[in-house]
């Protein structure tokens, strides 16, 4: 079966071009089973291809399919390579992409860009699987430009809206920007090693000075902070919940941000010769985290409130990256799939049944109205707040204990990255499902829940939420760490765990004693004391309001990067391409013109004039010959 992985890819791609041309003329119930049935049978094939990669002596295999480059100094085969780490990222891209496949059917189902959605849909997963298989950065960029393009065409679905429109748009430049330093990267990979195949590049790592490496390590982050929605690039990522629901979950959980993850765990040898980038990774990893936990503290869009989750659980990811915790970070990546598409899924149901409302302030008393999507989402926000045995606690707590050996100070940001999480995820829970309804009469007679294509996604991956922490537990707890021990063949550089038991329980106790703590104090706030957001910006103190702004990032990208750019592009289409350009092609046009009209005169229709002229021509023609 390991033979056929490399028609993975292939199914979405059909499905894609199968909704593509002729997705108008079916059914939607037709166009929607083509598209959720081509990533069906890309998992079927991915499940058992991974069972027997678990039986087979070489953990690392590779498939040539063509010659695709090949030049006097540069050849690139177009080559998957299926190994622990590639099988992983296919069963989490192609398993949680069907189940949001099969969601969006009842969620989409009134579209009338039905068709287009899921064309659009199954050509983001053929472009994600496309990135964690190929084996070599090329196709690796081939696929993360595709994921760009996709989130572009997604984010921007309903493109008669011009503010969604802007969303897509601001995704797609942002991501630009990351996407150069990736390119750069790659570009110094041939030069210093003369390949950009992953085997080759490996294994002469080492023979590329310090200063080189670093470089290369570093332009590769700069890739994957755009992609995965790091400081500074980060602003794109909550501006992109302007596509529908299933998109969000799709990019945030599925694909395109763990993009950033994968590329950096794959190239993980150039971090571990390079403590400067391993450094750099960690701290920006770790302020990301803070900052975009801040900012979800105040915000009101329950999917806003999800997207800086995202963003800051991402940076957690990168905090374990950054300290060489590269399966723990794999292992959160796994986990954080499983709640983050739960979470965004019911986040959907619940907008479903608001008959559009997102704002948590105008939700409450829900829970009794749709219960399972209360049940399924409460299963998620334990998950995320790292409670036991939920899966979250055991990711979550594995990367700030390999922190808390690197660095104490960087664990004390991540525990309190870690319990404001609890706190605004808890609040978003509590305003939403607890308390009296705040919205209009007409919400509140429309509210119902969600189809059952809607509801069993989400029972699925509630259930993989509680037990997906059995794929790492401790080794204390278990003979190995499973995950720990099945990418151990992708990582370069081993870093031993030096913490004890007694230390690591304490860890333990302290995170859930922690999280807990905050969990009593939301309950406290918004469920006893009945505590509800300002209904307006005006009535937030000064510090609130600069953190339900974002700290102004946005505005200050605005006035320091986009004004300045516009007053130098107008100031360049006034004088240089109004003066100078179109100067010159205005000023030969009007000289030829000029010339023509001059000419035209000499066409006076007189025969005598003529022959006088073609005499006086051949007399000159003689003389010039006669002279040269």
């Amino acid at each position: 079966m390991i033979k056929l992985i490399a028609l993975v890819p292939l199914f979405p791609l059909i499905g894609f071009l199968i909704n593509g041309f002729f997705g108008k003329k079916m059914s939607k119930g037709m166009s929607g089973s083509i598209a959720s049935i081509s990533v069906l049978a890309s998992f079927v094939v991915s499940v058992l291809a991974f069972i027997e990669l678990q039986h087979a002596a070489n953990k690392s295999i590779v498939f040539e399919l063509f010659s695709w480059i090949s030049s006097d100094t540069l050849k690139i085969p177009f080559e998957f390579l299926y190994d622990p780490l590639s099988s992983l990222f296919l069963l989490i891209i192609t398993g949680i992409g069907f189940l949001i496949h099969i969601y969006s059917i009842g969620y989409m189902h009134e579209d009338e860009g039905f068709s287009r959605f899921f064309t659009y849909l199954n050509l983001f997963v053929f472009f994600m699987l496309l990135l964690v298989m190929g084996n070599n950065y090329l196709i690796m960029f081939v696929g993360w430009e595709g994921v760009g393009l996709c989130s572009y065409l997604l984010i921007g679905f309903w493109f008669k809206n011009t503010a969604y429109n802007n969303a897509a748009r601001k995704a797609f430049v942002m991501n630009r920007i990351g996407d150069l330093g990736f390119l750069l990267g790659i570009l110094l990979i041939f030069v210093t090693y003369g390949s950009i195949s992953y085997g080759n590049v490996f294994s002469k790592a080492g023979i590329g000075s310090p200063e080189v490496v670093t470089s290369i390590a570093l332009l590769l982050f700069v890739g994957a902070c755009g992609k995965s929605a790091q400081l500074p690039l980060y602003t794109w990522l909550p501006d992109a919940m302007a596509g529908p629901t299933p998109v969000s979950a799709l990019i945030h959980a599925a694909t395109m941000v763990t993009a950033g993850i994968y590329m950096i765990v794959r190239s993980n040898v150039f971090y571990s010769i390079s403590d400067v980038a391993s450094e750099t990774v960690a701290i920006v990893g770790v302020l990301t985290a803070l900052f975009a936990a801040t900012i979800g503290l105040l915000q009101n869009d329950i999917k806003k409130i999800l997207a800086y989750s995202t963003v800051s659980q991402l940076g957690l990811m990168f905090l374990g990256l950054g300290v060489g915790a590269y399966s723990s970070s794999v292992f959160h990546v796994t986990t954080h799939a499983f709640f983050k598409a739960l979470l965004f899924l019911g986040a959907g149901s619940v907008i479903h049944a608001m008959g559009g409302e997102q704002d948590v302030r105008k939700m409450g008393g829900l829970k009794g109205k749709i219960k399972i999507t209360y049940i399924t989402m409460l299963i998620g926000t334990i998950a995320i707040s790292g409670i036991p045995p939920f899966s979250g606690f055991f990711s979550k707590d594995e990367i700030l204990a390999h922190v808390y050996e690197h660095s104490k100070v960087l664990w004390f940001l991540g525990m309190i990255t870690s319990m404001l999480t609890a706190f605004y995820m808890f609040r978003m829970l509590f305003l939403t499902f607890f308390g009296n309804f705040r919205g209009t009469h007409e919400q509140e007679h429309h509210l119902h829940e969600s189809p059952s294509s809607m509801t069993v996604p989400l029972m699925v991956l509630a259930a993989l939420s509680v037990l997906g922490g059995l794929l790492g537990l401790p080794e204390f707890w278990h003979q190995t760490n499973w995950i720990g021990d099945y990418l151990d063949p992708i990582i370069a550089h081993k870093n031993p765990s030096i913490l004890n038991h007694d230390t690591e329980w304490m860890l333990m106790g302290l995170a859930t004693l922690s999280a807990v703590t905050v969990i009593y104090f939301a309950h406290a706030m918004f469920i006893t004391n009945k505590v509800l957001p300002a209904a307006s910006e005006d009535k937030l103190k000064p510090w609130q309001k600069v953190i339900y702004n974002k700290y102004y990032v946005d505005e200050f990208y605005d006035m320091v990067i986009r004004k300045p750019l516009d007053l130098i592009s107008t100031l360049f289409y006034k004088f240089i391409d109004l003066q100078v350009v179109d100067g010159i092609v205005n000023g030969v046009g009007s000289t030829v013109k000029g010339l023509g009209s001059a000419v035209r005169l000499l066409q006076t229709g007189n025969i005598g004039f003529y022959v006088v002229s073609m005499v006086m021509g051949i007399v000159l023609i003689l003389l010039f010959t006669f002279i040269i």
